[in-house]
């Protein structure tokens, strides 16, 4: 999660902590800050989005998929990524997208049981990941 989020969620915390100190005073408060601290680092941790590339399969997240189901990776631009996001979305596809991410790749399918045509996800490093993925399915 981007600094810039973090920061914001962080200070609505703070507005909410103002509040119980003003009505419950100090220790309530002291609490609460605690609590919601911890709280904003459980979220940072939860929502990091985890690509993992082995010689067998891809793992996004809690989902996998075996490296020989995989078709054409492409390494979309900014303007690809946000057409593939609304306009040009399959509803039947995979996505492991984070919105403050606009970079990603978008992962082609073969395989003919699974009727989910491509995963669609966000990553910083979308053309390394794009290039691995094409050179592993060779």
């Amino acid at each position: 999660m981007p600094l810039w989020l973090l920061s914001l969620i962080y200070l609505f915390f703070l507005s909410f902590v103002m509040s119980i100190w003003v009505s419950l005073g100090d220790l309530p408060a002291l609490i609460a800050v605690c609590a919601l601290s911890g709280l904003l680092l459980i979220l940072a941790v939860k929502s990091a989005l985890v690509i993992e590339v082995d010689e067998v399969e891809l793992r996004v997240g809690n989902a996998h998929i075996e490296l020989k189901y995989l078709d054409t990776t492409i390494s979309l631009s900014t303007d690809d990524m946000k057409r593939i996001r609304t306009r040009d979305a399959n509803p039947s596809a995979f996505l492991a997208i984070r919105f403050w991410n606009a970079h990603g790749v978008k992962v082609e399918l073969n395989d003919i049981r699974d009727s989910t045509p491509y995963w669609l996800i966000t990553s910083k490093k979308s053309q390394e990941l794009a290039q691995l993925l094409n050179s592993l399915k060779a």
